[in-house]
């Protein structure tokens, strides 16, 4: 990234600005604006997370705010109600509180002397959700939001559940926040309150997944907040993006389809991270985007943002399979909206570990349908070598070779293709089966195999059978009964070169990605009414791409900061084969990093551990352990959280920890356990 310090517009920051609500709570924000917005006022841009703006994300935040401030906009960064120096307690994600608090701080910055009542929000991930459900309330000076990895669907999109089935990230993520939220305001800022303020918010948390666990189904719960229940609500334009890698990878077309206001797409082959900091690559110039997006819809300037396609995205190319990649290589295609007219949904009849071409004619036997089925019944390791949910890049953790997922699935093959084939979109299984138990879930990967074996998936998709018809309504599943189930897969583009071949893998468990169903399942499909369906780009579809190229990657420069330990990494799995458990082991360790300005030591360190035994079902369980320290000459202060998930076939149940300590003094300390019933998962 290039880092530029020459910006029209000379700047200053604020480095503690209070916000106050009207229950009296005040929120802290840090603020960056012109120095010329004392006499000239400036439209204001909102970015509102939990992730402390003065240590965690301060770094991350030097880039992005000077540099969009240094082109003329006044930049805040607001930490949530009880997180960072902000007061209060923060229970949940994405609750009532938070979306009126973020209206009142609108309301608050429309309202500044340097504020020409012009707003709008930034951000990604929560920073993304906070934007877009924000912007479905109407705040009246809110004119347009960026948002980057999120979605509108909070229970069946998100990293809670997918396709009705619990995915691991619903505890990671738990664990994520059941530290973050209980972390300590800092003296310097909040002087001898931060004590006080330290203890509400470690008396009045309690962790994360038990809430979660307590909605195992679409309910209101999900629903509030979920823009996908009344798109007409945002009337605002919206400029959207994410990266294939990511777990939110299908948000973004669902927006265009959907909203009826304003909009461009944006999809490159980037993990979870924003664009101009893209892994892996291409990034791009994307903090140019973004002042170009700002300077048309909150400075009315005629720039040509809306020229060019609605949807621009990265058309990947085949690659052996990685954990890790530096580039992608591919090219940007563009699409003039989406549903695009250039996409064809190109349906592929399964045959006898085949994928057929369509008009292809059935193999004696299969034709209809009624013949004997393919059955598969999966061991808990099909799934070790998934990767994460939602890739980070770091630890390296995307999926890898998938043969070995391969030998406890069902797959089906096309032949060598005669020519490339390329899919942009969301491929779909139809599958006509049967189940030999109650409850029942399917994994759907697409691979592509290289002529020399190597299988690099693609896209995937999960459904718990339960879900077959509904999210909100699950039904128990007959055994034995034959039932007509969807798959949907999640988006992707994707090239399949000539000589290469197209694989369908279905498996019965997908472990410890998402959590299996109680007890092992026999899957029987019956191929000769079951149907692979791909959203076909025709390969001599022009490309749609506008003449003006992204730019090279570039932001402010980087606050300063001293390395005091390494940071550390690691994924492992592992298998005993005497006692047969097998692990997957993740280490995500920040080291200790100083910041230089305010003289803070901040260390992070999280643990996530994944284990099953054997076939056995119930012996599935994963852990997210967390440490969070903070430093400065005698203050020294740490949080220590654990949250362990294990299950019975009817209960999930819940053992976490929570301890405060000053220095090597242990002042708090509070245990949990719980049991939540399974409601068909």
């Amino acid at each position: 990234m290039r880092c530029v310090s020459n910006l029209p517009h000379e700047t200053k920051e604020e480095e503690h600005v209070v916000v106050p609500l009207s229950d009296g709570t005040r929120l802290s924000a840090r603020i960056w604006r012109p120095v010329s917005s004392d006499d000239e006022p400036v439209p204001a841009v909102l970015e509102y997370i939990p992730y402390r703006k003065r240590d965690l994300t301060a770094v991350r935040d030097s880039i992005h705010h000077p540099y969009i401030a240094g082109h003329g906009y006044a930049c805040v960064r607001v930490d949530l109600r009880g997180t960072g120096d902000s007061e209060g307690v923060l229970a949940d994600e994405y609750l009532e509180r938070e979306q009126a608090d973020a209206e009142e701080v609108l309301a608050w910055l429309a309202d500044q002397p340097w504020c020409d009542g012009s707003t709008g929000m930034m951000g990604i991930s929560w920073g993304a959700f906070a934007a877009l459900q924000t912007a479905a309330r109407q705040p009246p000076s809110l004119r347009a939001v960026v948002i980057a990895s999120f979605t509108d669907d909070r229970y069946a999109d998100d990293m809670h559940y997918m396709g009705g089935t619990m995915l691991s990230d619903n505890l990671a993520e738990a664990g994520t926040m059941f530290a973050y939220a209980t972390c300590p305001p800092d003296p310097a800022v909040v002087g001898d309150r931060w004590r006080d303020m330290w203890h509400e918010r470690m008396e009045h948390t309690e962790p994360w997944v038990l809430k979660w666990l307590r909605h195992q189904r679409r309910d209101d719960y999900w629903r509030h907040a979920s823009v996908c229940e009344d798109y007409t609500a945002v009337r605002c334009p919206v400029l959207a993006s994410s990266g294939w890698a990511d777990g939110y990878s299908n948000a973004v077309m669902r927006l265009l389809g959907h909203l009826d206001v304003p909009r461009k797409g944006l999809v490159g082959p980037w993990s979870h991270t924003f664009p101009h900091l893209g892994e892996p690559g291409p990034a791009i110039g994307y903090l140019q985007e973004v002042v170009r997006w700002w300077d048309h819809w909150l400075k009315d300037v005629d720039n040509g943002v809306m020229d060019g396609p609605m949807l621009q995205t990265w058309m990947q190319e085949s690659v052996p399979p990685s954990t890790s990649y530096e580039e992608r290589p591919g090219r940007w295609v563009g699409e003039p909206c989406w549903p695009s007219p250039h996409i064809k949904a190109v349906a592929h009849p399964l045959s006898r570990h085949r994928i057929l071409r369509p008009g292809d004619p059935e193999p004696a036997g299969d034709g209809d349908g009624t013949g004997d089925a393919t059955t598969v019944q999966s061991p808990l390791s099909v799934g070790q070598f998934a990767g994460k949910w939602a890739s980070y890049n770091a630890p390296p953790d995307l999926p890898y070779d998938q043969r070995e997922e391969d030998g406890g699935s069902l797959v089906y093959d096309t032949g060598p293709l005669e020519e490339a084939v390329e899919i942009l979109g969301s491929p779909t299984v139809e599958l006509d089966l049967s189940v030999s138990e109650p409850v029942a879930m399917v994994a759907a990967r697409i691979s592509d195999v290289a002529p020399d074996g190597r299988a690099t998936r693609v896209t995937y998709g999960l459904l718990n059978l339960t879900h077959r018809d509904t999210t909100g309504e699950p039904e128990p599943l007959e055994p034995g009964r034959r039932y007509r189930a969807t798959v949907e897969l999640n988006g992707v583009a994707q090239v399949f070169p000539r000589g290469h071949r197209i694989r369908l893998s279905l498996s019965t468990s997908y472990w410890p990605l998402a959590w299996p169903p109680p007890r092992p399942v026999l899957l029987s499909v019956y191929e000769g009414s079951s149907t692979l369906t791909l959203p076909v780009r025709p390969v001599d579809e022009p490309d749609g791409m506008p003449h003006r190229p992204f730019g090279e990657p570039e932001g402010a420069p980087p606050l300063p900061t001293t390395r005091l330990s390494p940071p550390e990494q690691r994924w492992e799995v592992k298998r005993d084969l005497i006692g047969y458990e097998s692990a997957l082991e993740i280490v995500k360790d920040r080291g200790t990093v100083r910041i230089d300005a305010i003289g803070m030591d901040v260390g992070c360190r999280a643990y996530e551990r994944y284990t099953a035994t054997a076939d056995d079902f119930t012996s599935v369980g994963g852990e997210s352990a967390w440490t969070m320290r903070f430093g400065r000459d005698d203050w020294d202060v740490r949080v220590e959280t654990r949250t362990e998930l294990r299950c019975s076939e009817t209960e999930f149940l819940i053992d976490a920890t929570l301890d405060g300590y000053e220095g090597e003094r242990r002042v708090f300390s509070r245990t949990w356990n719980e049991t939540v019933p399974r409601d068909l998962l």
